[in-house]
């Protein structure tokens, strides 16, 4: 989980410097505020795009997407074991 969270914590900021620096290079008339703008809105597509699809793949894995809590657990013993932990 951490992995993941310092890939994220590096990739999407890193994918926004790169498209800015891109931007800036490929049009150098556009003003630094409108490179900005686009290289966030890219950013945010692909974030979007990726949240999207990691819900599909969540959702296609599941049988019962409702009452679905794998690995065995039931609604009866995750109340009960969410019981006995705030005792």
């Amino acid at each position: 989980m951490l992995l993941t969270l310092a890939g994220g914590a590096l990739f999407f900021p890193g994918l926004f410097a790169l498209c800015t620096w891109a931007l800036r290079r490929s049009q150098p008339g556009w003003s630094r505020s409108d490179c900005v703008m686009i290289s966030t809105r890219l950013v945010s597509s692909v974030h979007a795009v990726l949240a999207t699809g990691s819900g599909i793949v969540i959702i296609r894995s599941c049988n019962d997407v409702i009452t679905g809590r794998g690995s065995g657990e039931t609604l009866g013993t995750s109340l009960s074991a969410a019981s006995s932990r705030q005792n």
